[in-house]
């Protein structure tokens, strides 16, 4: 049985995308990308180039960097959902400077109401030094505050280090 929500944790280029990527072939169902980076600059374009090399055929791709509700909302139930990535998706509101709890409340009310499970990849930000700037103290708590929403509404969460998973709470499929 596939969880309803599958979080996916890891460090930058901790293979988290991978691995999620992964779980997603192995469900059986259509496939469905949804992206949340925007680029901004040739090392992000060259990054999400690399990406959906890696990724291959198979993939429906979309691009929503804010708002996912209405995609989650349109996922057939014999699909996944890939949402690469909750850091992404974080830092495009803060700096839109959205209002967060609301931006986080629609999230975990699409993530409920979709018919598709939902693999949801996000860093874990917490296990290195304190930033020296407000901003990015204020990002890492925020990103912090919204995995731990994410890990306790998901019945899957695996935390992914050098590639290798750690099933943090549940089963793999």
């Amino acid at each position: 049985m596939f969880p309803e929500l599958t979080l996916v944790l890891g460090g930058a280029a901790s293979g988290k995308s991978a691995f999620a990527e992964g779980l997603a072939k192995g469900s059986g169902r259509g496939l469905i990308y949804l992206a949340t980076a925007e680029v901004r600059d040739n090392e992000m374009r060259a990054k999400v180039y690399k990406h959906r090399q890696m990724r291959g055929q198979g993939w429906k791709t979309v691009e929503a960097p804010l708002d996912l509700g209405p995609v989650l909302n349109r996922a057939p139930g014999d699909h996944v959902v890939l949402l690469d990535c909750a850091t992404m998706w974080l830092s495009n509101h803060m700096l839109a400077e959205s209002d967060l709890t609301l931006a986080e409340a629609e999230l975990m009310t699409a993530l409920s109401l979709a018919a598709a499970p939902v693999i949801v990849v996000s860093n874990e930000v917490g296990l290195s030094v304190v930033p020296e700037n407000a901003l990015a103290r204020a990002f890492r708590d925020a990103q912090g505050r919204l995995n731990q929403k994410l890990a306790t509404k998901a019945g899957l969460v695996v935390n992914v280090i050098a590639g290798l998973p750690q099933v943090l709470k549940g089963t793999l499929p």
